[in-house]
């Protein structure tokens, strides 16, 4: 079974708002050049969730960070 890793438990590890949290993905999407596997992995209308350790997991944690 793999881990799933949703935008709640990102905001809760990194103590940040959940909307602010989806401004910043959502801005980060657009960006496929500076953040190509989170821009693939998007889907509009669905839930932010990524694999554990997968490309587009680190990309959603940097932006974040930012």
């Amino acid at each position: 079974m793999s881990d799933i890793i949703t935008l709640k438990t990102l905001c809760e590890e990194l103590k940040i708002d959940p909307r602010e949290a989806r401004e910043k993905l959502r801005a980060a999407a657009r960006d496929a050049k500076s953040h190509p596997e989170l821009a693939k992995a998007r889907t509009p209308r669905s839930p932010w969730q990524w694999l554990k350790g997968s490309a587009a997991h680190k990309e959603a944690v940097v932006a974040l960070e930012r």
